[in-house]
């Protein structure tokens, strides 16, 4: 019996075990080339009107040693992020905006807080 017992708790310990999984390459590293082909190509009208602007040369960088694709793929990494940092800080901006977090409050939720004011009227 006790062999049983064991034999059952062990058969389902790799359920807990994570399976490995290939590593995932970054399709976000790309050659000057191939970023100047997808601007160009872009089919809006400031894709049309623009094209390709790089006024810094930021793709002829070379960031920390990372070479030339290295750096894009840190850019568009940084700028993935960046873009997230910035709809997160306008969610929190429209929240404030709210009755539930305008009202009063028992302990305030930062200094200067007023109770009432839209994030507007705090800024001014």
């Amino acid at each position: 019996m006790q062999k049983i017992i064991a034999a059952l708790a062990l058969s389902g310990a790799a359920a807990y075990v994570a399976p490995v999984a290939p590593k995932a390459t970054s399709s976000l590293a790309a050659s000057k080339d191939e970023v100047i082909a997808l601007a160009e190509a872009n089919p809006d009208f400031l894709g049309k009107a623009i094209g390709f602007w790089d006024p810094l040369g930021a793709l002829d960088s070379n960031f920390w040693g990372l070479g030339n694709e290295g750096t894009i793929g840190y850019l568009r990494h940084a700028e993935i992020k960046h873009g997230r940092v910035a709809m997160a800080a306008f969610l929190g901006f429209i929240a404030g905006c709210t009755p539930l977090v305008s009202g009063e409050h028992k302990f305030l939720p930062y200094r200067g807080y007023v109770a009432g004011c839209t994030p507007q009227e705090q800024w001014d």
